[in-house]
């Protein structure tokens, strides 16, 4: 699989002027109201080449955005990777050794492993332990239709539904299956938890239209929990599609491969071939079964394809 040089429309920014926060901890920023309401965070750069998120979040402290009710977080998580950025290689900042939204274990977070992505997690984690909400912003290596992506918790889904944009959502019913996402950290991965938390992904990491709705769904999601003022102009919620996650896919093999390319939402009849695995072979397990966020390049240990069914 090869992937095509992408449109580089909006580039990584310094961020040091951003790096002394006021709690502590380097690149968060919490601004309090004095009044009760909900604590939400804002996070970003939870891999270092979704740069819509480092879009949004400069946003919203460039404009001094400030919270009517409750508190408000801003978070820039994974900038060592971010600052690893190289327009000639867009793809190879994403992460520097561990996937970050994927070790919000307590077997990752307590284990003996180390590496700037698990010293980073370990820092943060009293960061994303204390917010009541929490909206995770990403971006896709494809310019597909932005989507939700979130535990299949009725609070999660109301949420999204509520926002309305975007209006696919990818539905998890047992989490990802290939490791602990950030969204999915302590109470926020628990069944009776109280909290929202929901990845963005907004479109392909380079387009200015990512960083554009990345921007937009941030303020969506402090007006949908009072924080600020909606925006008159908003869109009303449309027609919303979701999809259940089926199957997560890892690359065990050099030699994987799909039956032909693929940048997602392709769709597969009952038990037809999707990709070859080494010796296995990647089948569709139902009727229209959709793909989202199939690999572009072949690294083994990374995440193939997620197999999903319409709800």
């Amino acid at each position: 699989m090869t992937q095509a040089p992408p449109a580089l429309e909006v580039l990584p920014r310094d961020l040091s002027a951003y790096r002394k926060g006021n709690v502590g901890i380097d690149y968060v920023h919490r601004f309090e109201s004095g009044k009760p309401g909900p604590h939400v965070l804002i996070n970003a750069l939870t891999h270092g080449n979704e740069i819509c998120g480092m879009t949004a979040a400069t946003h919203l402290l460039d404009t001094n955005v400030r919270p009517k009710i409750g508190t408000l977080t801003v978070s820039f998580a994974n900038v060592e990777a971010y600052e690893s950025f190289d327009q000639a290689l867009p793809f190879d900042s994403r992460q520097l050794v561990h996937n970050l939204n994927r070790i919000w274990s307590p077997e990752w977070l307590d284990g003996t492993e180390d590496s700037p992505e698990l010293r980073r997690a370990r820092v943060l984690r009293p960061v994303v332990s204390a917010a009541d909400h929490i909206l995770d912003i990403h971006s896709t290596s494809q310019p597909v239709i932005p989507f939700w992506v979130y535990p299949a918790y009725d609070r999660n889904a109301e949420a999204a539904l509520a926002i309305g944009r975007p209006s696919v959502h990818l539905v998890m019913p047992d989490g990802l299956g290939s490791g602990t996402p950030l969204i999915q950290h302590g109470r926020h991965g628990q069944t009776d938890g109280k909290g929202v938390a929901l990845v963005a992904e907004c479109g392909q990491h380079f387009l200015r239209s990512a960083s554009e709705l990345a921007t937009a769904i941030s303020l969506d999601f402090l007006a949908h929990f009072g924080l600020i003022d909606k925006d008159p102009a908003a869109p009303a919620p449309g027609p919303q599609r979701r999809f259940e996650l089926l199957q997560t896919h890892v690359i065990k093999s050099e030699d994987f491969a799909f039956v032909r390319p693929l940048i997602g939402f392709e769709t597969f009849a009952k038990g037809e071939l999707i990709a070859t695995n080494g010796p296995d072979e990647i089948r569709a397990p139902c009727d229209e079964c959709t793909i989202f966020m199939p690999a572009q390049r072949v690294i083994v240990g990374r995440e193939a394809v997620y197999l999903t069914k319409p709800i």
